[in-house]
């Protein structure tokens, strides 16, 4: 077998406590259980495919090891299942705690709402549009890094398969629509996944035309998050310094800006005719 590098984990990020604690927990464990079985490091590192490096890095709570890791672990310890089962604990913390509390609470939300300017939404976005998204960035982030975005934000994809399903609204501009990013292919699929989404019974997908009049979305991103509990948190970018708010007053200010983006906007069955003329239009 191969030996592989680091390219099996992510860095645990310092300031996420649960994170840590976590991973440093599963660590210990690993190192306790490799030791009890009389086995070195770099051995460890050879039975299991794995750079000695990575070994000591996830036995140290600086590497999040991934799943795959995990069960050869398993496997050469002989442990019973026991450091496989270690997943459940270390999935829940295997992405970037914003993202996780972002997922968190689309998980609860009955009512999704989403207005985005310069980019497709990421619960829209295809997994090679995410990449070649991330990978655009300056600084660029490590080849890891981009791997653990990706899968981030692929995993908020899981609130399609929530029964009962949220209601889900978005409002899309018509110039990231055009915009092949990752190239010609890979744009075309983007639209084809947002004319699949488009078509959900619990989705509105809307396309905000370049020629539209001004509208109160100018200023950047407008999201809407509404709970079974009657509660709502909301963020805009061009108000209350772009926090996220919950008090009452001001939510009725971000919801008169959707609503009125909403209003301004193709309706449904226009924008899925849009987005179908683009495809037909290479």
């Amino acid at each position: 077998m191969a030996v592989e590098t680091d390219e099996s984990g992510w860095e645990v990020d310092p300031d996420d406590e649960w994170g840590v604690a976590v991973i440093t927990t599963v660590g210990r464990q690993l190192k306790l259980r490799r030791e009890a079985a009389g086995m070195r490091a770099g051995d460890f590192g050879v039975a299991v495919g794995y750079g000695e490096d990575l070994v000591y890095k996830v036995e140290g709570g600086k590497r999040i090891p991934r799943q795959e890791y995990l069960d050869r672990a398993d496997e050469v310890l002989v442990a019973g299942g026991l450091i496989s089962a270690a997943w459940e604990d270390v999935k829940k913390v295997r992405y970037p705690k914003k993202v996780r509390e972002l997922g968190k609470l689309e998980g609860k939300a009955v009512e999704i709402g989403l207005y985005e300017c310069n980019i497709i939404a990421g619960l829209l976005q295809t997994p090679e549009h995410a990449r070649a998204l991330i990978e655009a960035a300056q600084p660029p982030y490590s080849p890891d890094d981009v791997d653990r975005m990706v899968a981030a934000r692929l995993a908020r994809r899981s609130v399609y398969e929530r029964d009962p399903a949220p209601s889900m609204h978005f409002v899309l501009e018509e110039a990231p629509l055009r915009r092949q990013v990752g190239g010609t292919m890979v744009w075309r699929q983007q639209l084809e996944r947002l004319l699949e989404v488009g078509r959900l019974h619990n989705v509105t997908l809307q396309v905000m035309p370049t020629n539209a009049d001004a509208h109160p979305g100018l200023d950047g991103r407008i999201e809407l998050l509404k709970f079974p509990d009657g509660t709502a948190v909301g963020r805009s970018d061009g108000a209350f310094n772009g926090r996220p708010i919950t008090d009452p007053k001001h939510l009725r200010i971000v919801e008169l800006r959707y609503g009125t983006i909403r209003a301004q906007a193709l309706s449904p069955r226009e924008s899925l005719a849009f987005i179908e003329t683009l495809l037909g239009e290479t």
